[in-house]
């Protein structure tokens, strides 16, 4: 039996393309589940599922182009991941990256763009996939957050607050749907590989470093107790053990995933 109990579960990842989504479907997919990720953008979206194809051939795979910021885009990925897999058992929302901005510097439309992406790239995933989580037993929802969310900072002022606002609405959403035998958590993650970290690196003035010198400078800098930024897979294993039945007695919680930078108990 797969660790995480998910063999012949249909599971759902928004943003699956890179990162930590992309991460989250191929232990999915090792785990042998039944996977639909979605992600923007089409050529990227092509690119990984070809690349997964081909080292999973067996594997119940959907990929499909899906902006979740549009609720009926996200509701016709809903039916094409229930016309080829039946209906979902997890929903896993990813999907959204940081703003860098002070209040000072933070324009109108700028609170606008944040708020909206970090809220309805959750709200509309839920409502298009609720009726197929109801169908099933012990279903999930995981939602991937920030440790911004409790520990914000002032030159991501409009991330931080729309981080512990989607903070909020996975408790309230957890005792919402406990009724329905619906579970909602999500984890909060501090540094983390990524496309974005990469490009920072690129941009770097300190040349003379590779990634590894760099990135240990950096979570020197940030005060992270483990010394390293966190892997994409490292963050997976936490939002499947939310996702199994590993966890069935957790809901509303978070899980922290930030190397120990956290300060709050």
């Amino acid at each position: 039996m797969s660790l995480y109990q998910l063999h012949g579960s249909t599971v759902i990842v928004t943003g699956g393309s890179s990162g930590i989504g992309l991460a989250c479907v191929e232990l999915l997919l090792e785990a042998g589940a039944k996977v639909a990720f979605c992600a923007r953008n089409p050529e990227r979206l092509r690119a990984t599922e070809a690349a997964l194809r081909q080292r999973f051939p067996e594997a119940a795979l959907l990929a499909q182009a899906c902006d979740v910021l549009n609720a009926e885009s996200v509701a016709a990925f809903a039916r094409a991941s229930a016309d080829a897999f039946g209906p979902a058992q997890v929903l896993i929302n990813n999907a959204g990256q940081g703003r860098v901005s002070t209040f000072a510097d933070t324009r109108d439309q700028d609170w606008s763009e944040e708020l909206n992406l970090k809220f309805f790239s959750v709200i509309y995933p839920v409502r298009a996939f609720m009726a197929q989580l109801e169908m099933t037993a012990n279903a999930s929802i995981v939602c991937v957050n920030s440790l911004l969310a409790s520990q914000p900072e002032p030159h991501m002022v409009a991330t931080s607050a729309a981080r512990a606002g989607l903070k909020n609405l996975v408790r309230s959403m957890a005792y919402e749907f406990a009724p329905k035998h619906i579970r909602v958590n999500g984890i909060l993650i501090g540094l983390v590989e990524s496309g974005q970290w990469r490009r920072r690196f690129e941009a770097r003035e300190e040349r003379e470093l590779d990634w590894s010198q760099w990135t240990a400078q950096l979570a020197q800098r940030k005060h992270i107790p483990l010394g390293r930024l966190g892997l994409p897979i490292e963050a997976a294993q936490a939002i499947l053990f939310l996702a199994s039945p590993l966890s069935a007695y957790t809901t509303g919680s978070h899980i922290d995933v930030s190397g120990g930078l956290s300060r709050h108990a």
